[in-house]
């Protein structure tokens, strides 16, 4: 079956240039549009929301928390590099986050961030070394989330007796999508992975095997029999999840036959529950 997620936005809109004999310049009342995007893609039956890493956005796993309080249903991803806290804070983080919202928080890992940018976010680690301290913090989560005492010797991390008390509320560990397609990310993904993601111009066939294969696109939202053709293409590929990121047209581009262009993050996830899925489920199911 083939999950669709929507690429949520982590910075708010850009202020609106005023003339200056506006003397008014209180903020106007808006939703933050991440939560917007939750709500919009739970109401047209989305799988999953993806709240991506960004330098110079708001924090994914805080805006993914929001996220996850204005919604029942769908899966929200947060992505986050090894080196924004210790394994064990992440997990116990993110434990506390999958008691209260049903399990529904997925981690996304970026292990190779650009030098510059790691660099920044005091991160100095580079080459293979970040994939091996990437192992060790997926190997110490999953280890304190289901065992204790649980200790653990690395060249990056230690624990000692560590561990998660007994709940009576089921906290399944986070679903874990990896990237790349070096030997070291294939292995990191054979080993870690729930799901392995993949870009357009990369080769399906570099999934290890039982790791689900997922794709991550940039959509042109006046077409969307396009992007359901290449949705429909590609899981014939065996791609399992799509995480689409709609890419809105200039202002001055024409509208496609009836539909108006979606000019925001929200409105595109409507877009993408009105106009795609149900040409996806016209295919799959044999409709119409």
């Amino acid at each position: 079956m083939t999950r669709l997620h929507v690429v949520a936005p982590t910075r708010a809109p850009g202020r609106a240039v005023l003339p200056d004999f506006v003397t008014d310049v209180r903020p106007r009342a808006v939703e933050p549009e991440h939560r917007a995007v939750g709500r919009a893609a739970e109401l047209g039956g989305l799988d999953g929301v993806l709240v991506p890493f960004d330098p110079g956005g708001h924090d994914p796993l805080v805006l993914a928390a929001a996220v996850l309080r204005d919604t029942r249903h769908v899966q929200v991803a947060a992505e986050f590099h090894p080196a924004i806290a210790t394994p064990v804070y992440a997990a116990k983080l993110s434990a506390s986050l999958q008691r209260y919202t049903g399990g529904r928080l997925a981690w996304r890992l970026a292990v190779d961030l650009a030098p510059d940018v790691a660099r920044a976010h005091g991160d100095f680690l580079d080459g293979p070394a970040r994939y091996a301290r990437a192992d060790e913090f997926l190997t110490i989560a999953k280890g304190v989330w289901g065992e204790g005492p649980y200790t653990f010797e690395g060249e990056h991390f230690q624990v000692l007796d560590g561990g998660f008390p007994g709940s009576r509320v089921p906290r399944p560990f986070p679903r874990v999508y990896l990237s790349g397609t070096s030997p070291e990310a294939l292995a990191l993904s054979a080993k870690h992975a729930d799901a392995h993601l993949i870009g357009p111009d990369d080769d399906p066939g570099l999934v290890p095997d039982g790791v689900d294969a997922a794709l991550r696109l940039r959509a042109d939202v006046r077409d969307e029999t396009a992007l359901a053709d290449e949705i429909l293409r590609r899981a014939g590929e065996g791609i399992a999840e799509f995480f689409v990121e709609p890419a809105a047209p200039a202002r001055d581009a024409a509208p496609a036959r009836d539909a108006a262009p979606a000019r925001d993050v929200t409105g595109a996830a409507y877009w993408l529950a009105q106009r795609v899925l149900p040409l996806l489920r016209k295919e799959t199911e044999g409709v119409g």
